[in-house]
């Protein structure tokens, strides 16, 4: 029994033995085929790494895209808003311009005289974008006629131009020291005839031109109410479009000071064009003057033309009225523009042979016909 006993029990474990190995064997099959992946072949792999490269590549260039795309967008939102910080600043330069003239007309006739006139003002001034005042003398009327015969319309034409362009163009001159004299009644007989002509409350002279600027603004600024004022001397031809034209980029400033910015030598020597009596005011002999615009033709936006208005009374007069006008401009936040289209830049001939350093108000090079009147004698 014993012997058959041992027998039994290595047939028992034999048997399960065999069916261990093959249950292992079965779930070895089983987690084989559930869990493991045939690797696949070079061929394919290398195609599926393509393809993730392309994807990667693809999805690149539209997140670059995107980001150009935003990155345009935060540029015209940053011109934007310079833009519309510009034109508030305007705003607020001209809203202070008006503040200051009706306290000024408030310290000089009460407040409700102030009220009345300030109301008139605005009732009787005429909308422009720019009034154009061409400074001329008694003698001048060759001259005048020069610049009628070129680049200022007239009659009917002149009315149109302000209407529709809202362009004013005047010759401005003063009276002389005799009251009703025969050159007074001469330029009342010419203004009878073009109508284009802006009379001053001024004393004519050449050495008061820097009383005669200061009186245009003040005139030009209760009659019109313009974005820009413009002085130019009646021996320069201008080509409207280009002034105009020029003008218009800027009208989103405030307090523009446009012309062709000089900074010439002090003359204190008194037998010289030009002398400067007041030369110690500069500093030291040899001293330049500070940056300023040919007086032969510039540009001021209305609240610089206004600020004139209020201050004429106590603005101080140099000998020449260029140095004047940017003397006025000193310590106020002003945008000084050089624009060499108003520089002088050829030598012309009078009509009666001599050279003259010609006044161009804006470069014949870039194709805008403007130079001196050369049909006149002085």
């Amino acid at each position: 029994m014993t012997k058959g006993g041992r027998s039994s029990e290595k047939r028992f474990s034999a048997r399960w033995i065999v069916i261990l190995c093959m249950s292992s064997f079965a779930l070895g099959l089983l987690f084989t085929n559930r869990f493991w992946t045939v690797p696949e072949s070079n061929t394919q792999f290398i195609s599926r790494r393509r393809q993730d490269q392309e994807l990667q590549v693809v999805s690149e260039d539209c997140i670059t895209k995107k980001k150009h795309g935003q990155d345009n967008d935060v540029m015209d939102e940053v011109t934007k808003t310079h833009e519309a910080i510009q034109s508030l600043d305007k705003t607020i330069s001209t809203l202070q311009m008006k503040l200051a003239a009706t306290r000024s007309s408030q310290e000089l006739t009460g407040l409700e005289g102030a009220q009345a006139v300030v109301s008139g003002l605005n009732q009787q001034k005429k909308k422009a974008f720019v009034v154009i005042g061409i400074n001329t003398a008694f003698s001048s009327r060759k001259r005048r006629d020069s610049v009628r015969e070129t680049w200022m319309p007239q009659g009917e034409k002149l009315q149109k131009l302000e209407h529709e362009k809202g362009i004013v163009i005047r010759f401005m001159i003063g009276h002389s020291a005799t009251s009703n004299s025969i050159l007074d009644r001469a330029i009342d007989s010419e203004d009878a005839q073009h109508n284009d002509f802006l009379r001053l409350e001024h004393v004519e002279g050449y050495h008061e031109l820097s009383a005669k600027t200061k009186i245009f603004f003040t005139t030009a600024v209760a009659k019109w109410d313009a974005e820009f004022y413009v002085k130019v001397d009646d021996d320069v031809h201008v080509n409207l479009g280009m002034l105009a034209a020029t003008l218009a980029r800027h009208r989103s400033k405030p307090r523009v000071y446009m012309g062709c910015m000089k900074s010439g030598p002090v003359l204190s020597n008194k037998n010289v064009k030009y002398h400067e009596p007041e030369f110690w005011k500069f500093g030291e002999e040899g001293n330049k003057y500070f940056r300023h615009a040919t007086g032969q033709i510039y540009a001021l936006s209305k609240d610089l033309a206004t600020y004139i208005s209020i201050n004429q009374p106590i603005l101080h007069k140099f000998a020449n009225e260029d140095v004047s006008l940017g003397a006025w401009f000193i310590g106020l936040e002003v945008e000084h523009i050089d624009d060499h289209n108003m520089c002088s830049n050829s030598l012309h001939h009078t009509a009666n042979g001599r050279r003259k350093q010609g006044t161009c108000a804006l470069h014949p090079s870039i194709g805008v016909a403007a130079g001196s009147a050369n049909r006149w004698r002085r």
